[in-house]
C-alpha cells in the first residue's frame, strides 16, 4: 500500500462501511453517533490530530482546535516529560477520560494510521524537518511560525508537501484576521492607487554564537536532549535552553527580521500579491533592510517608527493612499473617506481561530491553505535573503525563480546550514 493510499483508508472504511451493511441487508445496530445524528460529527467526518512539541503557544493552538467538534485529539509527543504530561492533563480533563497517549519519539505518533494530522510547535530548529517527516507519513500539518531556518528548509518544505500532496498551513494566522485582511482588500480594489512600498514589524535582527555554562543532564525520560537539539549543531545541556530561552542563539533562531517577518513581510508578499515571487535586491539600513521588487515595489522591514497599532505591524503605501495596521485590529488610514468602509474588527492579530478553522475546512476539502507551503515558502526566503544581506552587511542582489544570490559565493553558501548527524531533508 502507498502512503498515499494509506493516508485515506480509514477515512474510506468509516465512510463506506454503513452503505455496504445496508447494501447486504445485515440487521446492523448503529449509535446515532457514528451516523451524525443529533448533533453528532461523524467519525468519517472528524479530523484525529496528533501534536508535536507543544507548550506556551502551541497550547493556545491546541485549545482553538479542542473547541473544533469535527476535531478529536488523540496523542502527544514531546521530548520532555512535564510537557507530554500536561498536554496529556488538558486532553483527558477537555474530553473526561484517560485516553491521550503520550509518546517521546514523535516517529511513533506519527507511525499511528488514524491519526490524520499533527500540530506541531517545537522550537523553530525543528519545524522543518517535522514537518517533512510529517508529510512523508501521509500527515497534514499546521505548523508555528517560522516554518524554516534557512532558504534551503524553506524549498524542502514546499517540494516535499506538493510531492506526498499533503496539506500545509503555517501558523501565520494573520492571513485570516478581519483587520489585515481589510487592508489587503483595499489594495485588491485598487483604493490606495498604485502601490509604491509595503512596509513590515521586525525585530533587531542579531543572534548570538555563545553557549550557555553547562549543567548536569537530566534522565533521558525527563529530557531527551539529544533529539531536543535535533540537526542544531551539538552543545552542552542547560536547562535555560528547554524552557523557553532558545530564542536569541543562532544554533536554534534566526534572528529578529524573520522572528516576526515570518509574518509581517508573510503580510506584505500577499497584499502586494507577490506570493509568487520574492524581492531581487537586499539592502541594510540600520537595524532592518529595505528589499525591492522587479517591478520598483519596495518592501521596508524596520523595528522603529511604527504608529502603535499592536505588534506585528504593516504598512501599505499608495500614490493615492495609506494604511497601518496591527494586532490591536485598530488601523489609521489616508483619505479619511476609506474610514467609511471600515467594519468591526474585534479579533486580535495573535487569535488562530479562523485559520486553524482554515485549515480543518481544506483537510477535508483537499485544496491549499491560506498559509500553504509554497507562500510560507517564499515569505521566509525574503526573510531569510535579508537577515543574510545584514549579516553581510552589504546590498545582494537575488534571483527569485533560483533562489540563489547573483555574484556572491559567500551569501549562498548562507542559504543552508550543516545538519548533524543522523538528521537530514
Amino acid at each position: 500500500m502507498t502512503e498515499y493510499s494509506a493516508r485515506y483508508s480509514r477515512r474510506r472504511f468509516l465512510g463506506r462501511a454503513g452503505g455496504v451493511a445496508a447494501a447486504l441487508a445485515i440487521p446492523t445496530l448503529i449509535p446515532g453517533s457514528a451516523l451524525g445524528l443529533n448533533g453528532a460529527i461523524a467519525p468519517s467526518n472528524r479530523t484525529v490530530l496528533g501534536a508535536i512539541g507543544i507548550r506556551g503557544r502551541g497550547r493556545e493552538d491546541l485549545g482553538h482546535f479542542l473547541q473544533n467538534r469535527d476535531v478529536q485529539f488523540v496523542a502527544i509527543s514531546d521530548v520532555q516529560k512535564v510537557q507530554r504530561e500536561a498536554i496529556k492533563q488538558m486532553a483527558d480533563e477537555f474530553y473526561r477520560n484517560q485516553d491521550c497517549a503520550m509518546y517521546g519519539d514523535m516517529h511513533e505518533l506519527l507511525a499511528r494510521p488514524d491519526i490524520d494530522a499533527v500540530l506541531i510547535a517545537t522550537g523553530d530548529r525543528w519545524h522543518t524537518m517535522a514537518s517533512i517527516t510529517a508529510a512523508k507519513a501521509g500527515k497534514d500539518v499546521y505548523c508555528e511560525k517560522p516554518c524554516s531556518l534557512t532558504i534551503s528548509e524553506s524549498r524542502a518544505l514546499a517540494d516535499t508537501f506538493r510531492k506526498y500532496d499533503c496539506i500545509y498551513q503555517a501558523g501565520t494566522q494573520r492571513r485570516s484576521i478581519g483587520n489585515f485582511i481589510f487592508a489587503a482588500d483595499l489594495i485588491a480594489r485598487g483604493r490606495l492607487g498604485k502601490l509604491v512600498a509595503v512596509h513590515a514589524n521586525t525585530l533587531a535582527p542579531a543572534t548570538s554564537h555563545r553557549w550557555l555554562p553547562e549543567e548536569p543532564l537530566p534522565s533521558k525520560d525527563e529530557c531527551d536532549w539529544d533529539a531536543w537539539l535535533g540537526p542544531c549543531p551539538w552543545r552542552p545541556f542547560n536547562r535555560q535552553y528547554i524552557t523557553g530561552g532558545w530564542r536569541g542563539f543562532f544554533d536554534f533562531h534566526g534572528g529578529g527580521i524573520l522572528e516576526w517577518g515570518a509574518h509581517t513581510v508573510d503580510l506584505c508578499q500577499w497584499a502586494a500579491q507577490k506570493d509568487h515571487t520574492t524581492p531581487v535586491e537586499y539592502v541594510p539600513e540600520g537595524s532592518g533592510v529595505v528589499a525591492t521588487y522587479d517591478d520598483g515595489l519596495k518592501l521596508v522591514m524596520r523595528d522603529e517608527g511604527w504608529m502603535g497599532l499592536g505588534t506585528c505591524s504593516v504598512r501599505y503605501d499608495g500614490e493615492e493612499g495609506w494604511i497601518e495596521t496591527g494586532d490591536t485590529g485598530n488601523f489609521e488610514i489616508y483619505p479619511e473617506s476609506l474610514r467609511t468602509e471600515r467594519t468591526v474588527f474585534r479579533l486580535p492579530g495573535t487569535d488562530p481561530s479562523t485559520h486553524i478553522r482554515n485549515f480543518l475546512d481544506c483537510v477535508k476539502s483537499r485544496t491549499p491553505a491560506n498559509a500553504n507551503a509554497d507562500v510560507a515558502a517564499r515569505s521566509h526566503v525574503a526573510c531569510h535573503a535579508a537577515y543574510i544581506a545584514w549579516q553581510l552587511g552589504r546590498t545582494l542582489q537575488f534571483d527569485p525563480v533560483k533562489e540563489e544570490f547573483i555574484g556572491d559565493e559567500t551569501a549562498n553558501r548562507m542559504r543552508s546550514r550543516a545538519m548533524r548527524e543522523p538528521w537530514r531533508i
